[in-house]
This record gives structure tokens, C-alpha cells and sequence, in this order.
């Protein structure tokens, strides 16, 4: 039976729960301290995965930062950054992005019906497979545990949170809440509405809190739910 990986999910948010406001300019929620908490946190990850829409708005490369969290990661063993991930069901991608041009190995997980489009606008730059007519995280999970994956930290955004929060495959989450305020409806938000496990009464099990300068991180053990 394939072992699926340990789930992280990380995220900075405004104290309000947002991971971005509306302007055209990525909102910095993080600080310099909390930044470098994350780049230990993917140097510690076998995989890096974020959604289709957090690709094409945000455009990030996703690399592990610094040189010498690199150079022990090849001296454990192991490639120089992470495998990279996006899952999408529309197979709307684009072969400009950064994503694709930085790092080591990439992967695009996807559905039967758009993965012949995803090979032909991306190529050799990722490989590419299909876990079924729909889209599956249990599936997504167990492909990533084949390719030897058994640390994966998932970087966003909003809606994939809140799909694998709801099917109760996040083994942990890293919150950088930030000394911000959005209060903008149509903003992205940390988490959405679902059915979530144990629904409004059920408590996440405290890992660990404390301040990183203006930030406060927070990580919860979300399968440790009590009622």
C-alpha cells in the first residue's frame, strides 16, 4: 500500500483570515524572519505544491533561498530544491511562468480530460499525469507517495486549503498571521466554506505558538481534533 506524505499547509494571512487584498500588487504579509522560516520549512519538504491560480496570479519560482540549506540538502542525499507541483482541472497553464524555469523537477498533476493539453503547452518543462475523470486529493496524494514523496508542503491557494482541510488530509498547518487588516469580501481568504471535520466545535490540537517579530506563527495539528 502506497504511504502517503505528511501534509503541510502554509500560508501568511492579515489578522482578518486573507491571504491577499484586490490591488494589482501582491500584499506582503510575511516579514524578513518569517520568510526564512518558510525557506527552512520547503528545504525540509521533498515536494512544494500550490494551485493553477496561485501560478498564473502570483508567478512565483518556489525555490529554496538559501545556499546552504541547499548545499545540505545534496549532501543528505537528496536533489538541490524540492519537486515543484500544481494540480489543475482546466489545464489552463502557461509555459512563461516561472514555475517552470527555476528549480529541479516539476510536476503537473491533472484530469483525464486536460492532459493532453497540459503535455502540449508544456512539453519536456514538467511531467505530467492524470489521476481519473475528476480530481482526487486522496488520488493526488497517493501519486505524490509513488514518486517517493513523504514530506509535502502545499503553499496554496485558498481553495485548495480549504479542499484538503475539508477531506481531513492536512497532517499539520503553519499560520503566519499578520498585523494586518484587509476587510475586502472579494479578497482571497485563508480557508472557505465546507463541511469540515467535526464541524464549528471540533479543536485542532495545538503544536506550537510564538512571535517572529511582527508576525505571530501558529501550528496546528488538524487531524488531532477534539470535540
Amino acid at each position: 500500500m502506497t504511504t502517503r506524505p505528511y501534509v503541510i499547509l502554509s500560508a501568511a494571512m492579515s489578522v482578518d483570515g486573507y491571504l491577499d487584498d484586490t490591488s494589482p500588487e501582491r500584499l506582503r504579509l510575511s516579514n524578513a524572519a518569517d520568510f526564512d522560516r518558510v525557506d527552512q520549512v520547503r528545504a525540509e519538504s521533498d515536494a512544494i505544491l500550490i494551485g493553477a491560480t496561485t501560478m498564473r496570479r502570483d508567478n512565483p519560482r518556489l525555490l529554496v533561498n538559501s545556499a546552504d540549506r541547499r548545499a545540505q540538502r545534496v549532501a543528505d542525499g537528496r536533489s538541490e530544491y524540492p519537486l515543484k507541483v500544481t494540480v489543475t482541472a482546466s489545464g489552463d497553464l502557461s509555459a512563461d511562468l516561472n514555475f517552470w524555469h527555476h528549480g529541479d523537477s516539476k510536476l503537473v498533476i491533472t484530469v483525464d480530460g486536460a492532459v493532453e493539453k497540459v503535455r502540449a503547452t508544456l512539453g519536456d518543462l514538467a511531467d505530467v499525469v492524470s489521476v481519473g475523470p475528476e480530481l482526487d486529493w486522496g488520488l493526488v496524494l497517493d501519486e505524490l507517495g509513488r514518486r517517493g514523496v513523504g514530506r509535502l508542503m502545499v503553499e496554496g491557494g485558498g481553495t485548495i486549503h480549504t479542499q484538503l482541510m475539508a477531506a481531513n488530509l492536512a497532517d499539520e498547518v503553519h499560520l503566519a498571521i499578520a498585523p494586518l487588516l484587509v476587510g475586502q469580501p472579494e479578497a482571497a481568504r485563508f480557508l472557505g466554506s465546507a463541511d469540515y471535520p467535526g464541524g464549528s466545535t471540533a479543536r485542532m490540537k495545538l503544536l506550537e505558538v510564538r512571535a517572529i517579530d511582527d508576525v505571530v506563527f501558529v501550528r496546528y495539528a488538524p487531524k488531532e481534533r477534539t470535540a
